[in-house]
């Protein structure tokens, strides 16, 4: 899996924290299912010094059935409203049946499904806080006949918490896997039998 690093300007670009480093080499060893496609992106560099990037689609039998991103924000110096040095920020979005995107329950559903994944995966944080919002499209004119749409999009971010490697450096990649498999759930995908471990395949690395 390849990871983009950004630093801002001025920040030292040849004297990245050691923290930052190891929190990114974590970041290369998650696991993700097949379905999931990864390459690198550019990371912003004016919410945070340094930063670390990764964009991900869900392919279903050749269709894109979802897309997502993750970002890793670090601040040596602290950043007093992620209470902590670094900060994960997280997209989601899928495509859903039409008839979901009434159901009152939906949001609080996705929001469901990435709390449980960052639980199901040991990756302990706090100061979570986000949106869920549903999004219907309806055709008409000449595009009547395509029908309607829905999708799904889930925006998070937490504070990832540790430490969990060598010299205080702190483990991201379950906060990654975790991430990845709230792609997999938002587009409906059966989840991985307990004691079955899917191994990624090269495209799913960004090779």
């Amino acid at each position: 899996m390849a990871v983009r690093t950004e630093t801002r300007a001025g920040a030292g670009a040849d004297a990245e924290p050691a923290a930052f480093r190891d929190a990114v080499a974590s970041m290369h060893t998650a696991r993700l299912r097949p379905e999931v496609h990864t390459e690198p992106m550019p990371a912003p560099q004016r919410i945070a010094p340094y930063a670390a990037a990764i964009s991900a689609d869900v392919d279903v039998d050749g269709t894109e059935m979802g897309t997502g991103r993750i970002i890793l924000l670090h601040d040596p110096a602290g950043n007093d409203a992620w209470d902590g040095v670094f900060r994960c920020v997280a997209y989601a979005r899928a495509e859903i049946d039409v008839e979901l995107i009434t159901d009152p329950l939906l949001a609080d559903v996705g929001w469901s499904w990435l709390t449980e994944a960052l639980d199901a995966h040991g990756a302990t944080y706090h100061a979570v806080s986000g949106t869920v919002t549903r999004v219907a499209t309806e055709s008409y004119g000449g595009m009547a006949e395509d029908g309607g749409t829905a999708q799904l999009e889930i925006r998070a971010s937490w504070t990832p918490t540790g430490p969990d490697l060598p010299a205080g450096s702190l483990d991201v990649a379950p906060h990654v896997e975790a991430w990845g498999e709230l792609l997999c759930t938002a587009v409906g995908l059966p989840p991985v039998p307990d004691g079955v471990t899917v191994i990624p395949t090269r495209r799913s690395r960004g090779g």
